[in-house]
């Protein structure tokens, strides 16, 4: 059956976009990770360099004061990409079981179109021996 097929190779690939999606999501998350870890220590060593660890003081430095800005910019978008990535993973298992669904319904057809040729070729011999006989 031709269209089940088709059906199947279409939700191999929605399956695969998904995970696609889930590796980048995990891949981006992973690198706001880094750089937010690496500014923590950039902050620190300026916090260090200059003696002044509290950001409400009037000389704590600029740079570290900037640093802790696009930290905390970093962590909200490791934040909202968390909820994506909650979302894409919910969508790659809802297109896993569609696959999976549409290989079953492929598997059941092709099983039932082996049975027709079965009972095809019993006819065809039995109508030959008959004829033969």
């Amino acid at each position: 059956m031709k269209s089940r097929d088709t059906l199947v190779r279409l939700k191999r690939f929605q399956a695969e976009e998904k995970r696609r999606r889930v590796l980048q999501l995990n891949t981006m998350i992973s690198e706001f990770t880094r750089m937010s870890n690496e500014l923590d220590r950039e902050i620190s060593t300026e916090e260090q360099r200059a003696n002044i660890s509290d950001p409400n003081h009037f000389a704590y430095p600029t740079y570290a004061r900037a640093a802790r800005g696009r930290r905390d910019n970093i962590m909200a978008s490791i934040n909202e990409l968390r909820g994506q990535l909650a979302d894409a993973e919910a969508q790659l298992k809802d297109a896993n079981d569609e696959l999976a669904k549409a290989q079953s319904q492929e598997a059941r057809d092709r099983g039932a179109e082996r049975m027709i040729d079965v009972v095809a070729e019993r006819r065809h011999a039995e109508h030959a021996f008959r004829r033969g006989a």
